[in-house]
């Protein structure tokens, strides 16, 4: 089987190392971060790195590349102190994929894409129209990684919005059944499929099904 040692990965072509690391950890999620700046201009952009960090209090994590350069994302979530995520479904990857296209800070990636923005509730950022599973976000923190440059932004969940014939009755949500996309390394797209629901695991006893 193929072998890459540290001194090996850092001499690999630019693009080849990116594919290879970043493939190498398994399947990401798959959502698009939707924010709007002090001047109403719309920002939508894909991120394959939203994690869930805690249900109490709740609180999801996205990682940043380095500000070194315009980043509308924090720009627009650092000034207003909101954000959407906002699941990846079958039906947009294209245009969710078209949104990781360098655009000027006053040029919305709505304008370039089939996306349609929506509003909820009054919250200030937008939603991604026919999302499956839409969350709603308050900026709270941010942790900068030293070893890389790039930023660990922390956000308080106020708001899920959940499709139809998703939500089970103990709160889980089938994400198949949302047709939820998932990333594979930079630029792939797959559908997972729910092989079982397992019991929780105990000491001793034999986990069982729970579909």
């Amino acid at each position: 089987m193929p072998n890459f040692k540290l001194n090996e990965l850092l001499e690999l072509d630019k693009i080849y190392r990116a594919n290879l690391i970043n493939s190498c950890t398994g399947f990401k999620s798959a959502n698009l971060i939707s924010t709007k700046s002090k001047d109403g201009i719309e920002n939508v952009a894909v991120f394959s790195s939203v994690t869930h960090l805690s249900s109490n209090p709740p609180l999801l994590g996205f990682i940043l590349r380095p500000t070194t350069v315009e980043r509308n994302t924090y720009d627009n979530l650092e000034k207003t102190g909101y954000f959407t995520v906002n699941h990846i479904h079958q039906s947009i990857v294209k245009d969710a994929h078209h949104t990781s296209a360098k655009y000027d800070g006053d040029i919305s990636e709505y304008s370039k894409t089939n996306l349609v923005s929506e509003y909820k509730d009054n919250f200030w950022a937008p939603f991604v129209k026919d999302c499956p599973i839409q969350i709603a976000c308050k900026f709270i923190n941010e942790y900068d990684i030293k070893e890389n440059g790039c930023k660990h932004i922390i956000g308080a969940i106020e708001h899920i919005y959940i499709g139809d014939q998703i939500l089970s009755k103990d709160g889980w949500l089938n994400l198949e059944a949302a047709q939820t996309v998932t990333v594979n390394g930079l630029d792939a797209y797959a559908s997972p499929k729910i092989i079982d629901r397992l019991s929780f695991s105990r000491p001793n006893e034999t986990v069982t099904s729970i579909l």
